[in-house]
């Protein structure tokens, strides 16, 4: 069997590898990756092709045509040169495919081209106090004033509220309707009085998730995606963008992340200990998991195949496997793991995962902290296997416990 891509492809990678060995002292060190620095990094990442890629060039993007093995390769390089991979965050990877697919011309003229270069930073408004898992039993309201949308009721758990001048958020508008029904998707300016943030401190001990309330907040009529009343299917089709981008190219980042743990337990002696070289093992085997997997998700891609069940496979495995490969980084600092050595200390928010993040005692401890939240965010591990089982698996599906109007569940 030959998994090579071939001459093209291999072409495609030596322009790739020239690139980083020209360009890479230019990427954005250590936390600053909201500055001018990341903005100018990004801005050659697109101009070159490699971030971006395939958002037409009349929003801002390079323009290319849908190539998925290019993008998985560009994914390889530049984790394996441990070099930033330009701007993300859920306004890009998330928001900006959503809209190219259901928004309209204005709209994708109006937020595309800021987003990909760093001057729209958005967050996520969908979970609530009482509508986590169960995301159709949200409350916050949404009521039509002349040209504008009235938005009251909270958010929580929302990633990078702090920074974030905008949030897509679900709101509903008519709460006579059945409860996955009469929910519509806005785009909301946050930085207006109407919207207040209040950071919630994790385990960590850094702000990257928050509460966001809304009072009367204004939200103008022509920024809702989709139809009103129809936002459901909205947030799903951006939630599989969530679930399925980077699923063809996880295995790069975990791989690297391996590699750097096997450094560590190199250098400090620890290799030789049979019960650290086994459940390295283990590690390995399930990046490996994850590579395969990966090919999958490529093939269905290449066949035309949108995000799908699949991306709930790829996202438990990563999650549950970083819980555990984290715990491992711990046991192999020792006592080591009670310091917190070298810049990136617990404010970082920056996991051993990610690139160019070096190899201290403070990543690792970070990541191990983080890594808990993996296994939450993008549908808990719960609903993963839920959808594993009742989509790929032909399982029966859970009872419903919210039969009966929707409204009165309301009131």
């Amino acid at each position: 069997m030959d998994l090579s891509f071939g001459p093209e492809y291999d072409d495609f990678r030596a322009d790739v590898v020239s690139f980083l060995a020209n360009n890479a002292d230019k990427a954005p060190k250590g936390n600053d990756l909201r500055g001018e620095a990341a903005k100018d990094w990004q801005t050659l990442l697109i101009e070159n092709g490699y971030t971006c890629r395939t958002i037409p060039k009349e929003y801002g993007g390079y323009g290319a045509q849908p190539d998925i093995i290019k993008s998985r390769i560009i994914a390889e390089e530049f984790s394996s040169a441990r070099v930033n991979a330009g701007l993300g965050g859920q306004g890009i990877s998330m928001l900006v495919p959503t809209l190219l697919e259901m928004g309209t011309q204005e709209q994708k003229e109006q937020f595309i081209r800021p987003t990909i270069h760093g001057e729209m930073l958005w967050c996520q408004g969908y979970s609530e106090p009482g509508a986590g898992s169960d995301l159709a039993s949200l409350t916050t309201s949404a009521v039509l004033d002349g040209d504008e949308w009235v938005l009251n009721g909270q958010k929580i758990w929302t990633s990078s509220g702090h920074l974030a001048n905008w949030i897509f958020v679900l709101g509903r508008t008519s709460p006579d309707e059945a409860k996955h029904q009469g929910i519509t998707f806005f785009l909301c300016p946050m930085d207006q009085k109407g919207v207040e943030v209040r950071p919630i401190v994790n385990i960590a001990g850094h702000s990257h998730f928050n509460e966001v309330f809304f009072s009367d907040a204004r939200v103008p009529r022509e920024n809702v995606i989709g139809q009103v009343n129809g936002g459901w299917a909205v947030a799903m089709t951006l939630l599989g963008y969530e679930r399925g981008f980077g699923a063809t190219t996880t295995y790069f980042r975990y791989r690297a992340e391996l590699d750097r743990l096997v450094e560590m337990a190199q250098d400090k002696g620890r290799t030789q200990d049979t019960g650290i070289r086994q459940r390295l093992a283990w590690c390995h085997s399930k990046v490996e998991i994850m590579r395969w997997l990966g090919q999958q998700v490529l093939t269905s891609f290449l066949n035309g195949e949108p995000p799908g069940p699949k991306s709930s496979i790829v996202k438990l495995n990563w999650s549950e496997y970083h819980r555990v490969v984290t715990e491992l980084s711990l046991d192999i600092l020792g006592s080591d793991a009670m310091l917190v050595e070298g810049e990136h200390g617990y404010a970082a928010g920056l996991g051993a995962a990610d690139a160019g993040t070096p190899n201290t005692s403070s990543a690792w401890i970070n990541s191990f902290l983080s890594a808990r939240s993996g296994t939450i965010y993008a549908g808990t591990s719960q609903v993963q296997r839920n959808i594993i089982g009742e989509r790929i698996l032909g399982l029966p599906k859970e009872p419903r416990s919210d039969e009966g109007p929707w409204n009165n569940t309301l009131r």
